[in-house]
């Protein structure tokens, strides 16, 4: 969605400020994804790797033939809500092979996802420009041919029925906070910035190709931050990457906006790396933290702090209207002070995991 948001608002003539709540749309539901977590550790099996799959391609294929904006955001908040399916029981997965190595193994999961968001802002750009936007179901192919060899190389993860009050929030209440804090502070960071780097991109008059292009330049290089942040994780520890992301952040945001030529998509690119750098450890954090259901810990870590963050994009495009692009950035750049300083309380006292 964001790389070819520019042309759904010019072809729904929506104005500016109905960016923010487009794309928080994208996010929204995930704030159930704690809920699924737990469905998912009940239930056990595959069924909400593949079903919430289906759900988030199937309804953003349809995107391009939306009739309004209404409609626009019912097909955006259901795909959020198969992405909000699909990652409790597919992260767990993910760390019942990845062996000792916790938060690599993670990392190499989470290559797959940022792939797929960092190539098809680009891919969807390619369509729109030259197929039109009701051609963009055809994203939906790969994933129709994938379906059937996940359903046999998927593991099946076993079901865990808990027992009344067997997860105690109040026991968990304040390395929650912290993790809930810092993920919501990054998340509104990275989701601003990837929101409106191609609106910025539009508004100095550059293509939508060019703007999807340094949007994917963003998150296809985020595979390095991914990758690098986990080995870092394992070998360092998982505090010290958070304090490093959130100071790479604090100084590569706010001068991306006055970047031209090369250097904007360089920075882009060491954006990208930093971006993701923490990904794979807050979500380690999250299972760590709530060892009873670690499905519900990555929902909490991923997809809950991922809706919370998503909530401050709601007023970003009245500010970009109102106030200029270049005031979006500063509001990305103060969320990243807030990274900084809560990354600090991560702490053994807080929780072992933390560092």
């Amino acid at each position: 969605m964001p790389g070819i948001l520019p042309a759904v608002i010019r072809h729904l003539h929506q104005p500016l400020f109905m960016v923010g709540p487009i794309v928080a749309s994208i996010y929204i539901g995930q704030i159930l994804q704690p809920l699924f977590g737990i469905l998912a550790d009940h239930f056990g099996g595959k069924l909400f790797v593949i079903s919430g799959l289906v759900l988030c391609v199937g309804t953003a294929s349809l995107i391009g033939l939306s009739p309004n904006v209404w409609i626009l955001i019912g097909l955006v908040l259901l795909s959020g809500l198969g992405s909000t399916a699909y990652h409790p029981q597919a992260l767990a997965a993910a760390r019942s092979i990845s062996g000792r190595r916790h938060a690599q193994g993670m990392a190499v999961f989470l290559v797959g996802g940022e792939l797929g968001r960092g190539c098809w802002p680009l891919l969807a750009s390619l369509i729109v420009v030259h197929l039109g936007l009701a051609r963009l179901w055809l994203i939906a192919i790969p994933t129709a041919m994938t379906i059937p060899w996940l359903l046999r190389i998927v593991p099946t993860q076993p079901a865990r029925p808990l027992s009344r009050g067997s997860i105690s929030i109040r026991a968990h209440l304040k390395p929650f906070l912290i993790l809930v804090g810092f993920s919501a502070f990054r998340n509104f960071a990275v989701f601003g910035a990837i929101a409106f780097i191609p609106i910025m991109w539009h508004l100095r008059g550059g293509s939508l190709i060019q703007g999807a292009g340094i949007l994917t330049t963003l998150l296809v290089t985020g595979i390095i931050g991914q990758m690098a942040g986990g080995t870092a994780a394992d070998k360092w520890g998982r505090r010290h990457v958070l304090m490093a992301s959130s100071a790479a952040m604090l100084v590569l945001l706010p001068v991306l906006p006055h970047l031209g030529g090369a250097w904007l998509y360089i920075v882009a690119g060491l954006l990208g790396i930093a971006c993701f750098s923490t990904y794979s450890s807050t979500l380690i954090i999250g299972q760590d933290i709530f060892p009873e259901n670690r499905a519900m810990g990555s929902g909490i870590a991923l997809g809950f702090s991922n809706a919370i963050g998503a909530i401050g994009l709601f007023p970003l495009g009245y500010v970009a209207a109102t106030m200029g692009i270049d005031t979006v950035f500063n509001f990305l750049t103060i969320a990243c002070v807030g990274m900084l300083l809560m990354s600090l309380t991560f702490t053994r006292r807080a929780h072992p995991a933390m560092h």
